[in-house]
């Protein structure tokens, strides 16, 4: 079931409307942004030169640096008192980016998210337990606005409190979790600990996303929560989240609302446009924003797209789940590597939990990698069974079963990356926990 028919436009019928709202938006931001104007004035393109979807490419990126550069408000293009809300980044590096909704936006949000819950199956009898942080941060407002617009109760419950979270789970009879993937684990190993039967919940969606995640970490979710698990896509520049989203039918490649953020694949070093299916850095124009609309803002996201006919009759652009980012890429002796390749690795492997660090060294002039995997309680007492006394870190170093359990993942993480790795495997609960997106890398490197 598609939310409206948009979804379902044919390819010329949204290749009209794309174009229609992208010619509106670079007059309007040229009229009303002082910024852009300068940019298109500086590459002589004047709003009449966009004649078609492909003179998009004439037009200049724009990055989160660009956001940061004009704190706080320089790059708004409707007037301030137009302004109804704001989110930002948490700025850990510089300036945090500002974004701005008129009343306008924050239609379009709950109209995107809409199209998110209904594509995962929600309706107005379901009860929405919202784990996504409130505040500043988009995830939780964003979750919150879809939720009420398809007709659907909310338990506004924000992150943490996780005893709290699953009394309510239980209590409340809640029926779809929005969250992190990471933060959802941790709710399974603490109601584990309590002997709680998730299987025996109301539960059966998650709509999951704010960080990366493997096609492993869903197989765990959906077998240990007993629901289906969901891909939401989104950014706080362009948004926040429902900018892409995985359908219940199919679950591989999110659907991109492109009627309201126009996709590109570029290569990351030329900048040049990449065809259909090629893998690269992902690119929106915001063709439908008023509070701060962006042209071809560069996500770092990298992904492909495919223009393929889904079985949910959406004919929404589909992007595969992201793969990494291409500044948050590791690059480890001329080889790029990404940490979900990493994980992927580690979730097809019994005796260990998706709990990992990757550690980024220098010694002398060469980088390696260290990766941190805890192992499973299961795997821990079995490799105990034969100890009467030592400490727990102790044990797993000297174990002929650690040691080769070590060995393996060693091999399969080279095989895949091209380079070697150390392994260390590590007790439960030893790797710190958060309630936010997970920390995944420790660059350790000289700066």
């Amino acid at each position: 079931m598609v939310w409206n028919k948009e979804e379902a436009n044919s390819r010329s019928e949204m290749q009209a409307l794309q174009l229609g709202r992208l010619q509106k938006t670079v007059s309007y931001v040229y009229e009303k942004n002082p910024q852009y104007r300068k940019k298109l004035d500086e590459l002589s393109i004047k709003p009449r030169d966009i004649r078609s979807l492909d003179d998009i490419r004439r037009l200049p990126f724009t990055t989160k640096q660009d956001i940061r550069e004009n704190y706080p408000f320089k790059l708004f293009t409707a007037p301030q008192q137009e302004i109804v809300e704001y989110h930002a980044t948490s700025g850990t590096t510089g300036k945090p980016v500002v974004v701005g909704y008129t009343r306008q936006d924050l239609e379009s949000w709950k109209e995107v998210m809409a199209r998110a819950f209904t594509a995962a199956g929600i309706t107005n009898k379901d009860v929405v337990q919202n784990i996504y942080g409130y505040g500043l941060f988009t995830g939780g407002l964003g979750a919150h606005y879809g939720a009420i617009r398809v007709g659907a109760a909310v338990i506004p419950i924000s992150g943490g409190n996780t005893q709290r979270q699953l009394m309510l789970m239980e209590d409340f009879g809640s029926t779809v979790l929005t969250s992190t993937p990471s933060f959802l684990m941790h709710l399974y190993e603490a109601g584990e600990e309590q002997g709680i039967d998730f299987h025996k919940l109301n539960l059966r969606v998650g709509v999951l996303g704010a960080e990366p995640w493997s096609e492993s970490m869903r197989h765990q979710i959906q077998d240990k929560f007993g629901i289906k698990a969901c891909d939401i896509y989104g950014l706080s520049e362009i948004i926040g989240p429902g900018v892409a989203f995985e359908c219940l039918e199919l679950q591989h490649g999110l659907h991109i609302n492109e009627d309201y953020f126009y996709p590109e694949i570029i290569d990351p070093e030329t900048c040049e446009v990449l065809p259909e299916g090629e893998l690269g850095e992902l690119v929106f124009t915001t063709i439908a924003n008023q509070g701060q609309p962006l042209l071809r803002f560069r996500t770092r996201d990298i992904t492909r797209l495919s223009y393929d006919a889904c079985i949910c009759g959406r004919t929404l652009v589909k992007m595969d789940r992201v793969s990494g980012r291409s500044d948050d890429m590791l690059i480890i002796r001329g080889v790029n590597v990404f940490p979900s390749q990493i994980e992927a690795i580690i979730l097809k492997r019994e005796g260990v939990s998706p709990h990992y660090m990757v550690i980024v060294e220098r010694k002398g002039a060469m980088d390696s990698l260290r990766v941190k995997i805890e192992v499973t309680e299961d795997f821990m007492i079995k490799a105990a069974a034969d100890i009467l006394k030592g400490d727990e870190f102790d044990i797993l170093e000297d174990v002929a079963t650690v040691r080769s359990k070590k060995r393996n993942l060693q091999q399969d993480i080279k095989d895949v990356i091209g380079i070697t790795v150390v392994v260390d495997l590590v007790p439960p609960g030893s790797i710190a926990r958060s309630e936010g997106k997970a920390k995944r890398i420790e660059d350790r490197r000289p700066e």
